[in-house]
């Protein structure tokens, strides 16, 4: 029980400092979680495993601040640490919390979830039939992975429709190739970037060079669609592909350290070739910062669906049970100066995606088609 409340004091006192409030009653509430977890302990009804009820209590701290905090046990952490590497299990969703339930910020092209027609802000209310409502993100997570080529059933709310939609997603390795490309009519570069992981500027750049090379384009279009963002060091190496000078984001936080500018090296990689951006909802984080870079500093025509609005930097912070925290440590600024989080970036040209099963880049894009009518107009 010392251990208990010992570890529930470091949290007390980080959310003390994380909200800059003295509280008076401090020593009282811990007082009295000490008073609720021995009772619980003793008299509810079934018995209770100590160490997961800690767990919850920490959960519940970070995400009180915000849905990206969260705890992350020993074994999520090491599944985490996988992911921005490009390969992963799962069913290829980015998450977040919202009012206590699981919210798509996007899924990932070509995975299990886009194939099951999981769409950017649905709500899943459900993992394989347990309600997630009061569950911790990092537990909804651990429920939606398993067994390679096993199935989980999501439901899922939707805005606009009536009835829960049920979606059956069989789970797969995730292997996340960020970056397609072709060539589209009138000449025109097809750059398709699904995540921001550790080899994607790499692979844009390889592409744009190949391009640049052989097929000299009149100009690009950069898909952002459904791409969840990732590292941010990605993000700016991307942004600086297509300007030639500038500030691409700032970042703000309490901490002198998080307080950080980023700019442009001299140089257009496509040489000020035309571009335009295509975007949605479920363009998020790094998707966010290019676009609205690209677009305050008018090197781009953004078109399509308001972004996500996830405008802020998580740190993973290990911790000595082998565990993780990621916590946000600050928050990211345009050039304009404008803040992303929760308000996103908006399409120059707004255009809405048709159909009720959403493809990217299939033969009835709209999105993409009016793209490719601006150049020709």
């Amino acid at each position: 029980m010392i251990r208990v409340l010992s570890l529930f004091l470091l949290f007390i006192f980080f959310v003390n400092y994380a909200h800059g409030k003295d509280d008076p009653n401090l020593y009282e509430k811990i007082d009295l979680f000490g008073e609720v977890l021995e009772k619980v302990n003793k008299e509810y009804v079934d018995d209770i495993d100590q160490s997961e009820v800690i767990d919850s209590a920490i959960n519940g701290v970070l995400q009180s601040l915000d849905p990206y905090s969260a705890y992350m046990s020993p074994e999520l952490f090491k599944n985490m640490q996988t992911d921005t590497q490009g390969k992963f299990g799962g069913l290829g969703i980015e998450i977040g919390m919202e009012a206590g339930v699981v919210k798509v910020i996007s899924p990932i092209d070509d995975t299990p979830a886009s194939r099951a027609g999981i769409k950017a802000g649905d709500y899943i209310v459900k993992i394989g039939g347990v309600q997630v409502q009061g569950k911790s993100l990092m537990e909804a997570v651990k429920l939606m992975r398993g067994p390679i080529g096993s199935s989980v059933e999501l439901t899922i709310r939707r805005r606009g429709e009536k009835k829960a939609l049920i979606k059956k997603v069989t789970r797969e390795i995730i292997v996340v190739k960020s970056v397609e490309g072709k060539i589209l009519k009138e000449k025109i570069a097809y750059l398709r970037l699904k995540s921001f992981n550790n080899n994607s500027s790499n692979q844009l750049k390889k592409k744009i060079e190949d391009f640049e090379k052989k097929q000299k384009p009149n100009g690009y279009i950069l898909d952002l669609r459904n791409n969840p963002g990732g590292l941010l060091t990605q993000a700016i190496n991307i942004t600086d592909f297509f300007l030639d000078r500038g500030e691409i984001v700032s970042t703000k936080g309490r901490r002198f350290i998080e307080n950080r500018r980023f700019f442009a090296k001299k140089g257009d990689t496509v040489n000020g070739k035309p571009l335009i951006v295509i975007i949605n909802n479920g363009s998020a984080s790094a998707s966010e910062i290019v676009a609205g870079a690209l677009k305050d500093h008018k090197r781009a025509i953004i078109l399509g669906e308001k972004t996500y609005g996830k405008g802020s930097v998580q740190s993973i912070i290990p911790l000595s049970d082998g565990g993780g925290m990621r916590l946000t440590v600050s928050k990211y600024y345009l050039p304009s100066g404008k803040s992303i989080s929760e308000v996103g970036v908006e399409p120059d040209i707004f255009v809405e995606e048709q159909g009720s099963e959403f493809e990217i880049n299939s033969n009835s894009d709209n999105q993409l088609d009016y793209a490719l009518n601006l150049f020709t107009t």
